[in-house]
C-alpha cells in the first residue's frame, strides 16, 4: 500500500495547494492597486499653479490666470489675444517681440508676465489713436516702405519709438547702433532708418 504524501497527511491536497497559489497571484495586483490608492498624492508644486495676474496693456486692464513661468510674450499672444507682438527666436536675439513697458523697450520673450504687474505695457495694437489715426512712427514706416514680409515690423516700430524717447536717434549712425537688436531678415534697414528720421520729432514724448 502506498504511503500518503506529506501534503495529504496535513489535510492539504496537491489540487488545493495549486488553487490557493493561483488565487493569491490573482489577488496581488488588486492589493497593490489598493495600496497605491491609499498612498497620498503629492501636492502639485505651487510654481505650476496658475495665479491671477493684473496687467495694464494699451491702457486697458487685464486679469489673466497664468502660470508664474509664463513669459510676457506668451501672456500677450496666448492669453490677452494681442498677436501683433511676434515670437521670433524666443531667445531675446531678434527683437521681434519688443514692447514698451513704462515707455522703455523690453524683450517680452525674456520677461515674465508676473514681473510686469502694475506697469504700463504698450504693444503695436495700442499705438493708433481711437479714431484710427496711425502713430507717426507707423505712418513713417508706411511712407518709406520700411518693411517687406512685415514679421519684424511691430517690434521694429516699438523699438524705434523707444529709441527716439531714449535720445538715441540724433543721427543715422545712432539709429543703426541702437536699433541693432532688431533684426530684419528682409534687410529693409536703410528704409527703417529713414522712417525713424521722419518720425523722430513727432515721436518724442509721444
Amino acid at each position: 500500500m502506498s504511503q500518503p504524501s506529506a501534503l495529504s497527511t496535513n489535510g492539504l491536497s496537491r489540487r488545493k495547494f495549486m488553487a490557493g497559489t493561483v488565487s493569491a497571484a490573482a489577488a496581488a495586483p488588486l492589493l497593490a492597486s489598493r495600496a497605491e490608492a491609499a498612498t497620498p498624492v503629492a501636492a502639485e508644486p505651487k510654481l505650476r499653479q496658475p495665479v491671477v495676474t493684473s496687467l495694464r496693456i494699451n491702457e486697458q486692464p487685464y486679469e489673466l490666470s497664468l502660470d508664474t513661468r509664463t513669459s510676457l510674450l506668451d501672456a500677450l499672444r496666448d492669453h490677452a489675444g494681442l498677436t501683433g507682438t511676434k515670437k521670433g527666436c524666443d531667445h531675446g536675439q531678434c527683437g521681434a517681440c519688443t514692447v514698451l513697458v513704462d515707455g522703455k523697450r523690453v524683450l517680452s520673450c525674456l520677461s515674465f508676465a508676473v514681473m510686469n504687474e502694475g506697469k504700463d505695457i504698450t504693444t503695436v495694437e495700442g499705438l493708433a489713436s481711437s479714431d484710427g489715426k496711425l502713430h507717426p512712427m507707423q505712418q513713417a514706416f508706411i511712407d518709406h516702405d520700411a518693411f517687406q514680409c512685415g514679421y519684424c515690423t511691430p517690434g521694429q516700430i516699438l523699438s524705434a519709438i523707444g529709441c527716439v524717447n531714449e535720445g538715441h536717434a540724433e543721427s543715422e549712425n545712432d539709429i543703426r547702433e541702437y536699433m541693432s537688436g532688431n533684426i530684419c531678415r528682409c534687410a529693409a534697414y536703410p528704409n527703417i532708418v529713414a522712417a525713424i528720421l521722419q518720425a523722430r520729432d513727432e515721436t518724442k514724448g509721444a
